[in-house]
């Protein structure tokens, strides 16, 4: 999640494409969808084959699709519940994505398990983080804490990979998402001690 200020740059930066590709007609909800197509794309196509470098690129080119739709949809005035929870649920195909890519190559052509492992650890820990939000916000209560948001686990991810495929040692994806797994699950715990508490307050 991009905080205000980040937030507001890019607004700034994707306004006139946002105008231009309303003019032409293509909805917010079509560009959510490309988005989570190349992000899926790039990480399921070129992550399994070594190209983690190339895959980062491609990912990073669709990832902000999630800021431009998000903007394009402010500008036709169709934000609403739909929107949010279509966005809600591709991002966690893009995670899904981008993570089981990891883990292909890692398993695979790459040869290090221990990455396959890690990156499947940080997707099921990513998965509950959001669900604990996910459900504590339905039932009334809210878990926007932690201290590993999905931005920040995606970035690091993202770089890690990137370096790695710029000929960086591969222990450097490995330390980076064994912090990861260990933030996710600390995120996990802050959000349900938060959840306690409210509950707690409420009697």
């Amino acid at each position: 999640m991009l905080d205000r200020h980040a937030r507001g740059l890019f607004t700034r930066l994707f306004t006139p494409a946002a105008r231009a590709l309303l003019r032409r007609g293509v909805s917010p909800d079509a560009v959510t969808v490309v988005g989570t197509l190349g992000v899926s794309l790039g990480a399921l196509g070129l992550f399994p084959g070594g190209h983690l470098f190339w895959g980062v690129m491609v990912i990073t080119a669709f990832v902000f699709s999630d800021v431009l739709d998000g903007v394009m949809a402010r500008f036709a005035g169709t934000s609403g519940r739909w929107g949010a929870f279509l966005d809600s649920t591709l991002d966690r195909v893009q995670d899904a994505a981008i993570f089981l890519g990891l883990a292909w190559w890692a398993f695979g052509a790459g040869g290090h398990p221990e990455i396959g492992v890690l990156a499947t650890v940080c997707l099921s820990l990513g998965m509950l983080v959001s669900y604990a939000r996910a459900k504590a916000e339905a039932l009334g209560f809210t878990a926007n804490t932690g201290i590993a948001e999905r931005a920040e686990r995606l970035v690091a991810t993202l770089v890690a990979a990137g370096l790695v495929g710029l000929g960086l040692p591969v222990l450097v994806l490995t330390a980076v998402l064994a912090l990861l797994a260990v933030a996710s699950l600390v995120t996990v715990v802050q959000r349900v001690v938060t959840v306690l508490r409210q509950s707690r307050r409420l009697g």
